[in-house]
């Protein structure tokens, strides 16, 4: 009778792939957090372009609009500077997720491949220890008899 397969480093590839999904997670976070910040720097930007505009179709504007105007759009101006150095920031945390994604998966694909080897080498010497079996139960009973 054959023995079933049984992989020594099972409990190890099932962390593995627990390890992969989580860091797989945190890389969709990741993505998520920075799709977030580029929508939020492209609003600013459309922010500051709408209100130029709204300031150059202005007729007769006064010093007080003038004072204004400008006050406003230098702190638009620091908005977009600070949103983009949150988007890089958020940009090199995607890049660490999506390296650390990777070599999660490369481990655990690692043990697969040797889950897959060992189950054929398996499921080879169960088929030769089987045919050994049978050509040796043949040779018994198809014996000439002794005389």
């Amino acid at each position: 009778m054959a023995k079933p397969f049984r992989f020594n480093l099972e409990r190890i590839l099932d962390i593995r792939t627990q390890l992969e999904e989580r860091a797989r997670m945190e890389l969709g976070k990741a993505i998520a957090a920075c799709q977030l910040q580029e929508r939020e720097v492209l609003r600013l930007r459309n922010e500051l372009a709408a209100r130029e505009a709204s300031m150059a179709q202005k007729k007769n504007p006064t010093a007080g609009d003038f004072w204004l105007w400008r006050a406003y759009r230098e702190r638009l101006l620091q908005d977009i500077v600070q949103a983009e150095f949150r988007l890089k920031q958020l940009e090199q945390a995607r890049e660490r997720c999506r390296e650390a994604a990777v070599a999660r998966s490369k481990d655990r694909k690692l043990l697969d491949k040797l889950k897959t080897k060992k189950a054929a080498r398996h499921a080879i010497e169960q088929n030769i220890a089987e045919q050994n079996e049978n050509d040796e139960m043949a040779s018994v009973r198809y014996q000439p008899p002794v005389v």
